[in-house]
């Protein structure tokens, strides 16, 4: 084992000090020398401050977790003394690693690697033997073994160990969706195998394992050729029921309707829309009606080469179509399995309505519900989808889109009455799950409304109970990720988040909860990058400036956090019942805002909170998301308890994912005596005693 460590010291990235932190914690310098450090306590610092490169640790807390029991001034003398050591040590090795200061201990250079930060950059890189070679040198070996300083600790390694394998799973798992996709399928196999060592479960968890040696393909909107009159609604139509279709074979993997559907009418080349998918091949096709005839063109295309492998026609008239479409979806999808050379069964159609003209409805209503953001679009959206089920009552699927066009309309519009839009919701859910017991969509609505109630336990039932039903849906596979990373169990909800983008990878929406889930497990760069995703898609950045400030660029979060200000209006709107500000005003609290809670002064955090106890004495809605998610970012507890511990909505529900990140102020409100009382009072206990506690909290058996 040490001749592998060695030989990679000497062979891989340039580092002036490589660290391993897997099994006993060892230090070496670049000739391959072992650093010996004789306390365990001092190479335990150095290891934790490894593990999170870009967050400094608070003296007083490292001194706590190391010297328990001992008088806060006697562990405060033993931790000067400790890094004096250490100081001494690295000076005489020429290498200035340490930057302690009165409050704060934290890495000065990036002069040292770990197995860890060569796994990912190998990864990431494509020097795939490199790390494998890494994974096999540190086989199964727990992370910083034969460490013990009390029962605090124990959990927070526990914690840490946890973090580690996410994160390296996550990488591991990239990789091998990198390979799949280039057709690597001999380092692919090694990789794979490398990994499952540490790890068997790759395969073989419901949702890790879901995608792996499936044919990834996308459905592209087909053109309408049609008269001018004609909205498109066949076409449409034939899209989405391929979709449903083709994602209920287990051999494909289908990308959600949403990243799908922001490729209508695109420049964009076949090529680049499959790389931006993450498919292999692409279905595109046409409707073109003449009079009473309509002909339908169906091709399969090869996302590397933009070369058509197979087609497909169907001639008759629009009533013709219409009435057989679920026979057309069957035929697309069995000559398709026949074109991939994919034995694929013959799959069950979900049956939606015979009316053409409230599908026609339905298909627009829905349209519009993703679309979301604009003056009147969820409004329209929901006047559409009424008048579909005037016309078919009975049409289940229309009222889960109806459903979704309420939580939506709580979440994406100036809205006063939030919880009423929430009890819309749950009567439209119940009744599409009366009329089809299979909607899975329907029964992540009702999760939604269970929240709303303090029944955080109700809401992980629904949940679970949708992904069962349908985990081909990417919506609902985030909607569960999201219910998980609520409870804090973030390192079970990432596997779903990470589905979820996956399927549906131009929905910028998602990358807001990616991006949260990697800040809680203490992955910052891979929050950034994915913060950076979101913002790149037009989402607000909010998400990204809370993870730039975490890696300790405060001033760079502030700017990120008031640029979001350029997308009032467009995609953020002010409280419901509220006046209009003058842009100069609106300006000038955007910057106050930033400040508060990213400048990482205590001035500016005291300022913000005066203002936001002025808003919630003020606003219509005293819970109102504009209040919550500061709070919770600044880890202002008292604000926090007297908002979501008083009412619970659709969107404000949202900031308690963010409430599990163990970085400072966020953790202050965990920290605070109430906070169990709280979480008690909005169902979370609850659901920790049915599905587990939270990543960052040990069960009570522990802590006693």
């Amino acid at each position: 084992m040490d001749i592998a460590r060695e030989k990679l010291a000497r062979t891989g990235q340039p580092a002036k000090l490589r660290a391993s932190l897997f099994g006993p914690f060892q230090l070496t310098a670049s000739d391959g020398s072992e650093i010996v450090i004789s306390n365990k306590r001092a190479r335990t610092i150095i290891a934790k401050l490894l593990l999170t490169p870009g967050e400094p640790i608070d003296r007083a807390y490292i001194s706590k977790l190391l010297w328990p029991g001992r008088f806060e001034a006697q562990a405060r003398a033993s931790l000067r003394q400790c890094l004096l050591e250490l100081s001494k040590l690295f000076e005489s090795l020429d290498c200035d690693l340490i930057d302690a200061t009165h409050s704060r201990i934290s890495l000065k250079n990036a002069q040292a690697e770990t197995e860890i930060d060569g796994i990912e950059t190998a990864l990431a890189e494509g020097r795939y033997q490199q790390a494998i070679q890494l994974l096999m040198v540190i086989g199964t070996q727990k992370l910083l073994e034969q460490l013990q300083f009390g029962e605090a600790f124990e959990a927070w390694l526990a914690g840490q160990r946890s973090h580690t394998e996410q994160r390296l799973k996550s990488a591991v798992r990239d990789a091998l969706h990198r390979l799949d996709r280039q057709g690597k399928t001999d380092i692919h196999a090694a990789l794979l195998d490398a990994w499952q060592v540490r790890d068997p479960t790759l395969l073989t968890h419901p949702v890790l394992g879901r995608n792996e040696g499936k044919a990834r393909i996308a459905v592209l909107p087909f053109r309408s050729l049609a008269v001018p009159d004609d909205q498109g609604f066949l076409a449409d139509g034939l899209v989405d029921e391929l979709i449903t279709t083709l994602g209920q074979t287990r051999q494909l993997l289908v990308a959600g309707r949403t990243s799908s559907f922001q490729f209508k009418d695109t420049d964009l080349s076949l090529p680049e829309i499959a790389d931006l998918l993450h498919v292999s091949h692409l279905v595109e096709g046409s409707v073109q009606r003449r009079n009473a005839e309509v002909r339908m063109n169906v091709r399969l295309i090869d996302g590397q080469t933009g070369f058509e492998s197979w087609s497909y026609s169907y001639n008759g008239t629009e009533d013709d179509i219409f009435s057989s479409r679920e026979q057309v979806a069957r035929t697309i999808t069995k000559e398709l399995g026949a074109a991939l050379q994919l034995d694929i069964a013959e799959p069950d159609v979900r049956r939606m309505t015979g009316n053409k003209e409230a599908y026609g409805l339905y298909l627009q209503g829905r349209a519009l519900t993703r679309r979301a953001i604009g003056d009147g679009v969820l409004e329209t959206a929901v006047k559409l989808l009424r008048q579909a089920l005037e016309l078919e009552p009975e049409f289940a699927e229309c009222w889960t889109a109806l459903a979704e066009a309420h939580v939506y309309t709580a979440v994406y519009t100036p809205c006063v009455d939030k919880l009423g839009e929430a009890q819309h919701m749950a009567e439209c859910a119940k009744k599409a799950i009366e009329l089809s017991p299979n909607q899975g969509h329907a029964y992540a609505m009702l999760g939604l409304f269970e929240w709303t109630r303090n029944n955080a336990v109700r809401a992980l039932d629904l949940a679970f109970k949708a992904y069962q039903l349908e985990p081909e849906n990417p919506a609902v596979a985030i909607r569960l990720g999201s219910f998980l990373l609520y409870c804090g169990r973030t390192a079970e909800a990432l596997p779903y988040i990470e589905a979820a983008v996956d399927q549906d990878p131009v929905d910028g929406r998602n990358y807001g909860m990616l991006c949260v889930a990697h800040l809680n497990l203490g992955h910052i760069d891979a929050a950034i990058k994915a913060g950076q995703r979101m913002a790149d898609l037009g989402q607000p950045s909010l998400h990204l400036a809370a993870a730039t400030a975490a890696s300790g660029n405060h001033e760079l979060a502030v700017e990120q956090y008031q640029k979001t200000r350029l997308l009032m209006n467009s995609v953020i709107f002010a409280p419901a019942g509220t006046t209009p500000m003058s842009p100069e005003a609106m300006d000038a609290y955007w910057l106050l805002a930033a400040k508060g809670i990213h400048s990482g002064r205590e001035e500016d955090r005291q300022q913000y909170c005066q203002m936001l106890e002025m808003l919630h004495a003020t606003f219509p809605d005293p819970c109102d998301p504009t209040i919550v998610w500061p709070a919770i970012w600044m880890g202002y507890a008292s604000m926090i308890f007297k908002t979501l511990g008083k009412q619970i909505t659709p969107p404000n529900m949202v900031g308690l994912m963010s409430l599990w990140a163990d970085i400072e102020p966020i953790r202050q409100t965990r920290l605070h005596p109430d906070f169990m009382d709280f979480a008690k009072r909005i169902g979370l206990v609850a659901a920790w005693e049915k599905y587990g506690w939270p990543d960052v909290l040990p069960e009570p058996s522990s802590a006693n």
